[in-house]
């Protein structure tokens, strides 16, 4: 490893040949990174973790504890990932069956929060600063700043980009309670305006 590294790993990471870490990055205990992964600035990336080839993460990502992220997942920035959250790859995986060239894209959108102990299965996108509840099991596409909840997860509610729960009017409009940024509930879809 350069000793002119501008980011933190501790000891005890590994990190493989031809990665890009963003200034500021702080790699945990026994994290492996490994090879042609881009991780952006400011990053955190807690304890246990796994970064794998051609993994891309922006800036501002925060990674809890425990958390495997495979190759064909982007996570845009300011994403929290929360701790012993799943990603897979591979729909139909067999021990016999080789399926490394199969691998399936899931996008994670800005500002989106995954809890702790939920399942992402590949090939369902995570809507910008949507909000997955701890626990649940993503088996479809997520629309941007959805909350949903359970197992198979089912949207139950809006969520704002500071993570308050969103309660529109009859006009279809709410306000954060934090930002006082204001939303617009249309077509099924919520936009900021």
């Amino acid at each position: 490893m350069p000793t002119d590294k501008k980011y933190f790993a501790h000891e005890t990471a590994v990190i493989d040949e031809n990665c890009e870490i963003g200034e500021g990055t702080k790699i945990w205990h026994f994290s492996h990174i490994m090879s042609e992964c881009k991780i952006g600035k400011k990053c955190n990336i807690g304890q246990n973790v796994v970064v794998s080839p051609g993994v891309i993460l922006g800036e501002n990502v925060k990674i809890q504890n425990n958390v495997s992220i495979y190759t064909g997942v982007i996570c845009e920035d300011d994403v929290f990932l929360g701790p012993s959250m799943v990603f897979t790859n591979v729909t139909n995986p067999r021990s016999a069956v080789v399926r490394r060239g199969q691998y399936e894209k899931t996008v994670v959108k800005k500002g989106a929060s995954i809890g702790a102990n939920a399942t992402i299965v590949c090939g369902h996108n995570i809507g910008k600063f949507a909000f997955i509840g701890a626990g649940a099991v993503v088996t479809k596409e997520v629309k941007d700043y959805a909350l949903v909840v359970g197992n198979p997860a089912k949207q139950t509610g809006w969520m704002s980009e500071f993570g308050h729960r969103l309660n529109f009017d009859e006009n279809g409009t709410a306000v954060c309670p934090e930002s006082d940024e204001k939303y617009k509930l249309s077509n099924e879809n919520v936009t900021k305006f």
